[in-house]
């Protein structure tokens, strides 16, 4: 019987483990070949022959960014498509400006739990669970907050200077569902009914906040 147990616990942490996990790598890497037509989970590699240090190599965190816009936060992701050396690797970051007052708005990323490093400034991060609390905290320059994956998060800095921060996710290329983006600038449109009765507000007001956060030609 103890033989039977031991073999099943066995049995069930491997086929457990290998059906929550990336495949392992079947070569040393895999360059992104971005400009592939092939569609799949993820993208093919380049041929080895064309590999240079560059596809390894991004610049984009050496400089803050200035946020012009309405909400007051701009991101700078490095992801696979920035970083087309991350092909397959299941890794990536971001870095996050902040001007006062400014905010990253509500939003989800689908694949992958975040972890943020404060670089500069003062912020108040939180996420909500699926019960609908609210875990949030004040975190300052060297300390580090978590967003599990899925849920919705944001970020506020609440200070009288520019803020930034350092982000990373474990997948290539994590994806960002903005929650007021995602519901109210949707193409094909939802219907207004639907946001109204979702957000308890009249179809006149559902125009309007569409309007402001339609994208930009």
């Amino acid at each position: 019987m103890g033989t039977f147990r031991y073999l099943f616990l066995i049995t069930f942490a491997l086929v457990f483990g290998s059906s929550h996990a990336d495949p392992d790598l079947l070569q040393d890497i895999c360059v992104a070949n971005l400009s592939s037509g092939v569609t799949m989970n993820g993208f093919p590699c380049k041929n080895p022959s064309t590999i240079r240090a560059d596809d390894f190599f991004f610049a984009g965190f050496a400089q803050p960014s200035i946020p012009n816009n309405t909400v007051g936060s701009l991101v700078t992701a490095a992801n696979v498509e920035k970083i087309p050396g991350l092909n397959t690797l299941g890794v990536s970051m971001s870095r996050i400006d902040y001007a006062p007052g400014g905010v990253n708005p509500p939003h989800t990323h689908p694949r992958a739990t975040e972890i943020v490093f404060v670089l500069e400034g003062e912020l108040e991060v939180g996420f909500l669970t699926t019960s609908n609390k609210l875990i949030s905290k004040v975190i300052k320059k060297g300390e580090i907050f978590v967003f599990p994956k899925g849920l919705v998060h944001f970020q506020k800095n609440i200070g009288w200077t520019p803020a930034a921060v350092v982000t990373a996710f474990n997948s290539q290329f994590p994806g960002t569902q903005s929650i007021a983006a995602t519901l109210f600038a949707a193409s094909p449109t939802i219907l207004n009914d639907v946001l109204s009765k979702a957000f308890q507000i009249n179809n006149s007001e559902v125009e309007k906040i569409k309007l402001k956060l339609k994208p930009k030609k």
